[in-house]
């Protein structure tokens, strides 16, 4: 059932390939908005940015590996976490970003109705359907997800009903389709793709924050990454952010 979409889900581009003059590897979650305030940067400066955006687990795993990037931009302290643990970012530069909240939802035209709260039968409400989300054992999102649903009292009822993609907007695109009744994504990835409604939003106390941390690699050689950090904190991406339903850190 689910095969069609896996496509949709290698968002990495080679970037060895790219004239840029700055590679920034982002969670799957940011596209819209990273690359809306990318190209602002672009027609201010005539600098050219390349984006990679998948599962942040797959990200640092690339960097770790040596892939080029200049910029790192996570959806969870920890996978920003282990890249400085290995000495591969540049400590002084890191920053925490962004906010999100985390969100169920349904296609656009399902009829579903449920009110998360402890113990709610989400297990009923799938029905013989599998609940899309991303990785619960790697990615941010499916991290995030599966915290929520036990501190609920509800995984246990639906972990083998798991559509398990390999980053959130996969598992967007599930329900985008149709290929799953329920998923589990972000406020942002609900607002990115019309296809899909929210159905109720996670209590914020029933996950660790969601906080997307920033920073340069140790690796990176471009004299313009810096400058591109900077203008993340910006007055014109605050507005690219907070219109794609991001909450701005700074």
């Amino acid at each position: 059932m689910f095969a069609g979409v896996v496509a949709l889900g290698l968002l990495v581009a080679p970037v060895a390939t790219w004239a840029a003059d700055t590679v920034v590897f982002a969670a799957a979650s940011l596209k819209n908005a990273l690359d809306a305030a990318a190209k602002d940067y672009e027609a201010k400066t005539g600098h050219k940015i390349a984006i990679s955006y998948a599962g942040s687990s797959a990200l640092a795993k690339q960097i770790e590996q040596g892939a080029p990037a200049d910029i790192f931009i996570s959806a969870d302290l920890d996978w920003m976490d282990y890249l400085a643990g290995k000495k591969l970012i540049a400590d002084d530069t890191r920053r925490n970003l962004l906010g999100n909240t985390l969100v169920l939802v349904a296609p656009a035209d399902s009829s579903v109705s449920i009110k998360i709260a402890p113990g709610f039968d989400l297990a009923k409400a799938l029905g013989d359907g599998r609940l899309a989300m991303a990785d619960p054992a790697s990615v941010p999102a499916g991290k995030y997800g599966k915290a929520a649903l036990e501190k609920l009292g509800v995984w246990d009822s639906v972990k083998d009903k798991v559509a398990q993609a390999e980053n959130v907007r996969a598992a967007l695109a599930f329900i985008a389709q149709g290929e799953a009744p329920l998923g589990i994504v972000y406020q942002t990835d609900a607002t990115a793709e019309p296809k899909v409604k929210v159905v109720d939003t996670f209590p914020a106390d029933t996950h660790p924050p969601i906080i997307y941390p920033v920073a340069l690699t140790a690796s990176s050689t471009s004299p313009d990454a810096k400058a591109f950090l900077d203008y993340l904190g910006s007055e014109e991406a605050r507005k690219a952010f907070e219109g794609q339903g991001f909450q701005v850190l700074q």
